[in-house]
Parts: C-alpha cells; structure tokens; sequence
C-alpha cells in the first residue's frame, strides 16, 4: 500500500508504447479526425467551445484532445511521465492547442494552480485512487463556481462478477482492497509488460456519490448504462454502439456517468 503510487506509475509507463501503437486506441485513426469520446458523454457534457477543462488521469491524451477539438481549452493531468511525452507529441502532430502536466491526481491543485470550468474524468480512473474524499476536495478545488465535474465510468458492480458469462457474483462489493494484481499484459493486446505488478481499490456506487456530495458539489445526474466499451464479459454482444447483453436477457449495469455542479453561492 506504501509504495501503490509508485507500483501503478511504473505500470502504466510500461503500457504507454503498447497502447500507442494498438488498434484499441487507433492513434493513426484519430490523428486522421476520428473523436475519441462516447456520443453519451458528448450529449451529457454539452456545449464546451470557449470553456476551460481539465481531465484528470489523462492518459496519453486521446480523449483530452477530442474535447478540444469540441472547442474547449483543454488541460491534461496524468502521473506517467511517459503518457504525457505521448500527449505533447500527438498534439503538436495534429496541431492541437492543449496544456499536459505530468503530476498525481492528489497534487492537481497545487501542480496546475488554477480553475476550471469543467472537471472530466474518464473510462476507468477511480479504480486507481485509495480515497475518494480526498479525489472529490480535490476537484471542488479545481472548479469555477458555476462550474461542474463530470465522470464517466465502468460501473463498480461489474467488478464483482465472473468473466465469462458475467451473471454469478465471484467477489466482494464491499472489499474495498488494496488489491494487488499481477497481469503480464494490459488490454490492448499481448504484449508482455515489463512491469506487470498494479494496485487497485474498489468504489462503490454510494461511496462515489457521497464522496462528491460531501465536497460541496451538487449531483445534477446519475446514469447508469447498459453496455460498455469492449466485451467485458464473454457473454457480450457488439451491436454496433456497444457491447451489451443478448437481446432478451436480463440486463445489468456496465458503466455509469455523473455530473454535479458548484454552486455560485
């Protein structure tokens, strides 16, 4: 738990170049227009030309440069000094206006030093983060009164249930973890990682709520949604806007979106 930081960093710099060159994330394809974003997410954030937005746990920047291609003025935070080399590199290619710092999620405020209209977060970050009270101050501290976080995220339920059919229930909900997983490849693919150790924490759906709540932020919406962005289950099926459950079968949860805003007063 003491060195977890350290243990993700050195993961997801290792995962950095596998990424880059992966037809999960078609750099090549997005280099040439393609938007990165969920049309869910595009529909929820709404109109951003003008306004200023900071996507915490960036990665190497794919979504953060969709939504300046939108039209807002993008920062992109990420604690892989590789991911964010990657970012500076495909932005300049594909001349992109956008600011990318390398710095914890924890050490936003102090590393970035300003406010936001928007705060976004994206596909698979919470997992990463030992506490949330201390994410959510972090992002009220980041926002303009008048300004709002937005998340979208796989839904933790799914954390809890077997691979294959995604119907039994194999683990805990409330084990929050630390959680040490060994996997000598990431998803993209199977190339093998050269550093293959990570440290994950479960949230709960109520934790998060909470969590955000509890900074000061009003919840304007909680959506939860019934596919995903890949087959997370083998059961799944691509039906052409995500992978869901088999027409007919009962459906569960597979991701959820969040937004909640600072009040002016």
């Amino acid at each position: 738990m003491d060195d977890y930081l350290q243990v993700n960093r050195s993961n997801w710099n290792a995962r950095v170049p596998v990424h880059v060159g992966s037809a999960f994330y078609d750099v090549e394809g997005f280099k040439a227009g393609r938007n990165a974003l969920r049309p869910f997410e595009l529909d929820e954030v709404g109109e951003v030309t003008g306004r200023s937005l900071i996507h915490l746990q960036c990665h190497f920047g794919l979504d953060t440069l969709s939504w300046a291609r939108a039209g807002a003025e993008v920062t992109g935070l990420d604690f892989s000094e590789a991911a964010i080399g990657q970012a500076r590199k495909i932005a300049a290619e594909c001349g992109l206006t956008a600011r990318f710092v390398t710095a914890d999620v924890y050490d936003a405020e102090r590393a970035l030093g300003e406010t936001y209209d928007i705060v976004y977060t994206g596909i698979g970050a919470l997992v990463w983060l030992p506490d949330l009270t201390r994410w959510a101050r972090t992002v009220k501290a980041l926002l303009k009164p008048g300004g709002f976080l937005y998340i979208a995220e796989f839904h933790p339920f799914v954390d809890v249930l077997d691979d294959e059919s995604g119907t039994k229930i194999t683990e805990d909900y409330f084990d929050r973890g630390p959680h040490v997983w060994e996997y000598p490849h990431t998803y993209t693919g199977p190339e093998i990682l050269e550093h293959q150790t990570t440290v994950q924490f479960r949230h709960g759906l109520g934790e998060i709520v909470s969590a955000v709540a509890a900074a000061g932020l009003r919840v304007e919406f909680l959506h939860e949604h019934d596919h995903t962005l890949f087959r997370r289950f083998g059961a799944l099926v691509d039906d052409g806007n995500g992978f869901r459950r088999p027409a007919g079968e009962p459906r569960t949860p597979l991701m959820f979106s969040l937004r909640a805003s600072y009040p002016r007063s």
